[in-house]
């Protein structure tokens, strides 16, 4: 039975670009993560059925085989590589001439008859190339700005690819293809991983795990599997670079006359920052080192703090009256 076409399961159409499949992916695999949906089974199967979609549409290479083989696009790639590898010379050395529509036309009756290997053997004298490396894998991720200061872990599903144990990863055996993976190779396995975000990570970081990736061909190396970190905007800190920027109210009075006004930090800290007097509204202090860990481990960026003078909301008749003589005296331009 033809499984679902990669772009309905997106819901992109078919001449989407790059960046509205990346758009719809990540809204979808936040959605059906598993970690959201605990215990639901078709949320399950719904996030590895939009990971295996995204893996093929962002490829550019294997969107275009995807295009015009479908499912088969896979067998039609494994192909592919064979004919590149054996150029276009035949036996010892003598010309051949490939035709397109004799090879392709029934690509899936050269899978399912076993001859593929047998193919090239007989017409190059060679079989298949050795095994090669897998694809790698990407699965966004989302943390909070506090996350991304102090570093954290994610659990992700993928849907893992191990290489087929009864064809040792060939995709056929005994001059037929194999029954266990149908030619693929591989047998597709959910699998669970905790990984380790680093402190510091930015919008786009790519946080790479060795070797979880897809499986190479004929038992090759894995590829490896890639996070790729979305930060959550936060309510009180604008982040630029590894710089933080905030603002702090000051009451009028303290602006005027010079005071003290307490800050909180990414950290959770708060500190005591020192406003000297006839500070003006919007004036910005730097604070040196507390701002965010940067990636290489030298160090924070700066904070840094935005003045907002606070106009009081309600007064006493006592503070009006003060404020009366303080604006005659203004006027009559005495100074004391």
């Amino acid at each position: 039975m033809p499984g679902r076409d990669y772009y309905e399961i997106l819901g992109v159409p078919r001449n989407a670009s790059e960046k509205e499949i990346k758009r719809a992916y990540r809204r979808l695999a936040r959605k059906y993560h598993p970690d959201l949906n605990p215990g639901d089974k078709e949320a399950e199967e719904r996030f590895k059925e939009i990971n295996r979609a995204y893996e093929v549409l962002s490829d550019p290479e294997k969107r275009r085989l995807y295009d015009m083989y479908g499912e088969r696009w896979e067998q039609a790639a494994a192909f592919q590589q064979a004919r590149q590898q054996a150029g276009a010379a035949g036996p010892q050395g003598g010309s051949f001439t490939w035709s397109t529509g004799d090879i392709f036309g029934d690509l899936g009756s050269l899978f399912q008859e076993g001859i593929f290997g047998d193919l090239f053997e007989t017409f190059f004298g060679t079989r298949r190339r050795g095994p090669s490396r897998g694809q790698n894998v990407e699965v966004p991720v989302e943390v909070s700005l506090e996350e991304a200061y102090t570093g954290t872990t994610r659990v992700v599903q993928v849907q893992s690819a191990e290489p087929c144990p009864a064809c040792g990863g060939r995709g056929h055996a005994f001059g037929a293809a194999c029954g266990r993976c149908l030619g693929a190779g591989y047998v597709e396995q959910p699998k669970r991983l905790e990984v380790r975000i680093p402190p510091g990570v930015r919008d786009g970081s790519r946080v790479r795990v060795a070797g979880e990736g897809r499986p190479g061909p004929m038992g090759g190396p894995r590829g490896d599997l890639y996070l790729v970190v979305s930060v959550r905007p936060h309510p009180r800190f604008r982040r630029e670079g590894d710089d933080l920027h905030t603002e702090v109210e000051v009451p009028v009075e303290d602006a005027v006359l010079g005071g003290e006004v307490e800050v909180p930090t990414i950290s959770g800290r708060r500190i005591m920052l020192r406003v000297p007097p006839l500070t003006q509204n919007g004036r910005v202090f730097r604070l040196s080192g507390l701002g965010m860990p940067r990636l290489d481990g030298r160090g924070h960026g700066d904070m840094y703090v935005t003045v907002r003078v606070r106009i009081p909301e309600h007064i006493s008749e006592e503070e009006r009256e003060l404020y009366r003589r303080l604006r005659e005296l203004r006027r009559s331009g005495v100074r004391r």
